[in-house]
């Protein structure tokens, strides 16, 4: 038996799971483990949608190049 694992968030009472490289018709079966904490975990938030990673994504790549970064003076 072969096993998938995705972390996901219900949102409007349905999951969202991304597609699933299965042949039309595999028979799968399903367990959901719910989280017993009613807080959402910052990183399964900023995580949450495609459009979050993205936008993480480039901001990590921007944090590569020093010539990106604003340096501050401290006033004595």
């Amino acid at each position: 038996m072969n096993r998938l694992k995705y972390q996901t968030t219900i949102k409007n009472g349905q999951l969202d799971l991304p597609p699933l490289d299965l042949p039309e018709g595999t028979v799968v079966e399903a367990i959901l483990l719910i989280k017993e904490s009613a807080e959402t975990d910052e990183t399964d938030y900023l995580l949450s949608t495609e459009a979050n990673r993205q936008h993480l994504k480039e901001a990590v790549e921007l944090l590569k190049n020093s010539d990106n970064y604003i340096y501050v003076g401290f006033a004595e």
